[in-house]
């Protein structure tokens, strides 16, 4: 149950980002990236396989909000997709979904509660880590103007399931590490503002923010 991970989020189609996480990843070890979504920025698509293949590492990842209909097979083509379904990685359960709930700039993948709720229903399991790109409602969710954006039928599935670990980006300005009633959380910012984090599973939990 050990792994070291890169946590990216919110590339928005900066090219040089993979050149940087290379050499993070480098510094601090690390074996694998996990990518939480606005990777292609409304596109084309095609950048987002482009992309994790310039990583040159196993890359784990959900699409975002502002990731083109069709980001996810070019995910798949590079990498592993877990919007939408659980797997076991390095001995421990991990699943993932990606968009966001319903926005005013109407982005292109957006899904009701209702629909975020059943895709998450069959994936959740206690002690699992779950990858996101649109966090929870009330953690690491409120925007520059002070209002939580997040999704509440997450916030609700993992008051009921408690997962281990909660990644999330999508919010930009909200960045941070928090521990709340034994749920590890993280958003590891925007990297295309330089931010990342870093995730170390083994008996325990640890996760750290870093500079890009």
């Amino acid at each position: 149950m050990d792994g070291r991970y890169l946590v990216l989020s919110d590339v928005h189609r900066r090219e040089w980002v993979p050149a940087a996480a290379r050499e993070l990843m480098k510094e601090h070890s690390l074996d694998a990236v996990v990518l939480l979504g606005d990777i292609a920025h409304f596109g084309p698509p095609q950048f987002a396989e482009e992309f994790i293949k310039d990583l040159g590492a196993k890359c784990y990842a959900v699409p975002g909000n502002c990731d083109p209909l069709g980001t996810e097979a070019y995910i798949k083509s590079a990498g592993v997709s877990l919007h939408g379904v659980k797997m076991n990685i390095d001995g421990r359960t991990w699943g993932g979904l990606g968009g966001s709930n319903p926005s005013i700039f109407r982005t292109p993948f957006e899904m009701t509660e209702e629909e975020m709720a059943r895709l998450l229903e069959p994936i959740m399991e206690e002690g699992m880590v779950l990858v996101l790109h649109n966090p929870a409602y009330g953690t690491f969710d409120s925007t520059f103007s002070g209002k939580h954006v997040g999704s509440t039928a997450v916030a609700e599935a993992v008051a009921k399931f408690k997962p281990c670990v909660v990644l999330s980006g999508h919010i930009h300005e909200d960045r941070g590490v928090v521990r709340k009633e034994g749920i590890w959380y993280m958003n590891p910012g925007a990297a295309k503002d330089r931010c990342a984090g870093m995730m170390e599973l083994d008996d325990e939990v640890r996760l750290t923010l870093l500079d890009l």
